[in-house]
């Protein structure tokens, strides 16, 4: 099976960019965004100077629990950069929410309460709200994964999104917010 199609099969459509967006980022911008792929795993992700982000990170079912994922993100982390992903909020009528969330906090992933996600969905047509979660070798602040953000938006989710979509996503400061005391529930906590 293609890659695309397993990420396609896995992620919901709300979440997932078109084909043509990825490989055109592939080929376009081949120098921040990678593709690693195997049997068993798609691992797509943005590489800068100062931080990763991980855009998709697959691992099939019948290899999940076997260290293909945490083998995956030790060789980011050995890049000795932040990693900052976003995640679906925990959804207890999908078990995989939860699981996906387990495994990050494993892993020594933090979320990052100061910040807020929600995009429209082109796709949809409806609001999604994710979660940001942050992986820190020198402890950097969620002001800094915060900015990394913002420039991932900008790089990646919106790279030529008229073209390939037919109409723009929202402009950054719509999508992004940062709030330092924000009352918000550390979705790593209860997990």
């Amino acid at each position: 099976m293609h890659w695309y199609e397993k990420l396609n099969q896995y992620f919901p459509i709300e979440e997932m960019k078109s084909r043509e967006h990825m490989e055109t980022l592939l080929k376009e911008r081949s120098d921040i965004y990678h593709k690693d792929e195997g049997p068993y795993h798609v691992l797509m992700y943005v590489e800068l100077d100062n931080f990763v982000f991980i855009d998709y990170l697959f691992v099939s079912k019948e290899s999940r629990g076997q260290g293909l994922g945490h083998k995956l993100l030790e060789k980011l982390k050995a890049k000795k950069k932040p990693i900052i992903l976003e995640v679906e909020p925990v959804d207890y009528e999908d078990t995989d929410t939860e699981k996906r969330l387990r495994f990050y906090k494993r892993e020594g992933f933090e979320h990052a309460q100061s910040i807020g996600y929600s995009r429209r969905s082109l796709a949809t047509n409806e609001i999604n709200t994710m979660e940001i979660l942050y992986w820190s070798p020198e402890n950097e602040s969620e002001e800094i994964i915060y900015e990394a953000m913002k420039k991932t938006y900008e790089l990646i989710h919106t790279y030529r999104d008229a073209q390939f979509y037919g109409k723009s996503y929202q402009p950054v400061d719509e999508v992004l917010t940062y709030e330092v005391n924000k009352d918000g529930t550390n979705v790593l906590e209860d997990i």
